[in-house]
């Protein structure tokens, strides 16, 4: 899929394809509404309209990325609604059949808030700023029978995604992994990792994968 971007928007890779597979692999029923978590170019949002999203609201924090992802469904005549904010500080007015999310998971080296693209990737000492705030709000995001579906690295301890969603009444389980060499933010910031104990000494391979957590009826 070629997409529209800016340098300020951060670029479809590795993890977006995983979970955009992982969501077309789902059997999601079509017809339903769907929310993009920190869309970026849309490219999420995108693959839910076209397996038969009714509905999608693309949410990021990043003009640019709003934008970006505005023009690639405008251009597809997708039914997708791009919106400036914090997805998981907003209240919406009813719940979503599908949640998706490729949210930051790349352990930061200060404790400063991240700025500009780095907000696209830094997420807190242990990668997991985002990903525990998106487990106690997704419960409440997803109707009965709705479907999260988020991807991350296993250096953001995906045992710990899974019972925190569990914690939350949802059924939460692996269905996509994918192993991939460090890309250059990680490849920089190995030596940090080490020194914290999130990799092995050496270590500069990462396994994404695709959390599937399902809403009982």
């Amino acid at each position: 899929m070629r997409l529209l971007r800016t340098s300020a928007v951060y670029r479809p890779q590795g993890d977006t394809w995983l979970l955009a597979r992982a969501l077309s692999d789902a059997g999601i029923e079509p017809g339903g509404r769907v929310l993009d978590v920190g869309t970026g170019t849309g490219a999420l949002a995108l693959a839910a309209a076209r397996i038969g999203a009714a509905e999608v609201t693309a949410v990021d924090v990043s003009l640019a990325a709003v934008a970006v992802a505005g023009v690639n469904a405008w251009l597809r005549g997708l039914p997708v609604r791009a919106e400036r904010g914090d997805a998981l500080a907003r209240d919406y007015p009813d719940p979503f059949d599908v949640v998706l999310a490729n949210p930051p998971y790349v352990p930061a080296q200060g404790s400063d808030p991240p700025r500009g693209a780095a907000r696209a990737w830094d997420a807190g000492y242990d990668g997991r700023a985002v990903i525990d705030r998106l487990c106690v709000r997704a419960p409440e995001l997803l109707g009965g029978g709705g479907t999260l579906m988020l991807v991350q690295s296993d250096l953001a301890d995906v045992e710990a995604t899974l019972v925190r969603l569990r914690a939350g009444g949802l059924k939460a389980a692996v269905v996509d992994r994918q192993a991939q060499a460090f890309g250059p933010v990680l490849d920089e910031r190995a030596a940090m990792m080490e020194e914290r104990g999130l990799i092995r000494r050496g270590q500069r391979s990462e396994e994404l994968v695709v959390i599937r957590a399902d809403r009982p009826r």
